[in-house]
């Protein structure tokens, strides 16, 4: 019987992604209320975490495009919206809220673009795109919180706009180890290139 995987492959999905140019790096929502197992966080967001500090050190080093996003809402809650209908606690992220910042280990430096959103999106409603863009950026390289949403999301978004997404899997993480894997899965399918940070990074060494 075939699985799952040889469906894939016979209908020529997950064809491997090259990157290509100038490398950029895309840090989502990698906040304290996300680092937090009593807030949004749990799974492996904190291991994420932890990977990310060191592919950022490279990143700044290499001189690469650099933005970082976190989801921030008005304090008047006059942008509430269908995420927040779903996840009402989102509501609680505002503009200097303890949980809303990013945390301090990946504290963005001058010239590094904040994205603030009120979408799963890094790219939705925001400047994202043509700051990348404006920068040569060709190959997005993708770390974040959580893996089922605000990256899955991000990198759809990503592809559209017609950057070459690399998601670093040791450097996202979910609240849920299940959603985490399956996302990875899909995207690695349709998407994305997914591989872990020293591979990705190897390869981006190697061009």
């Amino acid at each position: 019987m075939p699985s799952d995987i040889d469906t894939y492959q016979r209908q020529s999905f997950g064809t491997p992604l090259q990157p290509k140019g100038q490398a950029g790096l895309l840090i989502i929502d990698f906040v304290n209320g996300f680092a937090d197992p009593a807030v949004f966080g749990g799974g492996n967001v904190a291991q994420a975490i932890a990977n990310t500090v060191p592919l950022l050190v490279h990143a700044r080093e290499q001189g690469w495009p650099i933005a970082h996003t976190r989801i921030v809402f008005a304090d008047d809650d006059s942008d509430e919206n269908i995420f927040t209908l779903k996840v009402p606690g989102l509501l609680t992220l505002k503009e200097h809220a303890h949980n809303s910042a990013i945390v301090p280990q990946l504290t963005p430096r001058e010239g590094e673009l904040v994205v603030r959103k009120t979408v799963p999106s890094a790219f939705f409603g925001t400047s994202l795109a043509a700051w990348l863009a404006q920068r040569g950026v060709q190959t997005l390289v993708v770390a974040g919180a959580v893996t089922s949403g605000c990256v899955r999301s991000s990198v759809v978004d990503a592809m559209q706009y017609g950057f070459r997404p690399f998601v670093l899997s040791d450097c996202v993480g979910d609240r849920a180890i299940a959603p985490h894997d399956a996302n990875l899965f899909d995207m690695a399918q349709k998407y994305a290139a997914v591989m872990s940070r020293d591979e990705a990074l190897d390869m981006l060494a190697a061009r």
